[in-house]
């Protein structure tokens, strides 16, 4: 699937691209966008090259664990999406449980997990078509539940690129994302729903 918002086009990522975007100075380099999948000691004990071939491992399992943003044919931007169990920081999160997890439970339950623009980018509406771009490609594998961790920068203003990596709320309210209340100021749970689908009781 690809859409196109003016001169950006998004699609489902493939491992050049993401490589190339990803290889750059700044934080995506060092993580690979594998925070969330890798817990405890063996996420200090794994080097950057390391992550790079996990990321690169979860191109070849499929389906593709993200989404691209393109402007003339340069990545641009990225958005991690996969299903929510490829991610036990997540799972094991004090913001997840206080959402109340168990309403959402199981392998049709995909997270928006991070969201990665490249500078000289930014505000210019990328992170919005990339979230879209994340929505359609977790549906059309699956997922009956989508789920996003945004910070709310009403609430927490000096947060920094270490948490707006998240995306925020805003983004993913005007996506059609509802929030969960949880106990963690300025973090929310922000969960979509499938069209069609039951909600979780």
């Amino acid at each position: 699937m690809e859409q196109n918002s003016a001169e950006i086009l998004t699609r489902p990522a493939q491992w050049a691209d993401v490589d190339e975007l990803f290889s750059g100075k700044g934080e995506p380099g060092r993580c690979w966008c594998r925070w969330f999948s890798i817990p405890g000691k063996a996420w200090n004990d794994t080097p950057a090259e390391g992550l790079r071939e996990q990321l690169k491992s979860a191109f070849d399992a499929g389906p593709e664990p993200g989404v691209i943003a393109l402007k003339d044919g340069v990545p641009v931007g990225w958005c991690a999406v996969e299903p929510r169990h490829c991610y036990p920081r997540i799972e094991r999160s004090q913001i997840l449980r206080s959402a109340g997890a168990a309403a959402a439970d199981g392998d049709d339950v995909w997270s928006v997990s991070c969201f990665v623009v490249a500078p000289g980018h930014r505000r210019g509406g990328i992170a919005s078509d990339l979230l879209a771009a994340a929505v359609g490609h977790a549906f059309a594998n699956g997922a009956r539940i989508i789920e996003g961790y945004p910070v709310d920068p009403s609430l927490r203003p000096k947060a920094g690129s270490s948490d707006l990596y998240h995306g925020t709320v805003s983004v993913f309210a005007r996506a059609g994302f509802e929030a969960i209340p949880t106990s963690v100021p300025g973090r929310a749970v922000m969960r979509l729903l499938r069209p069609g689908a039951a909600a979780p009781e």
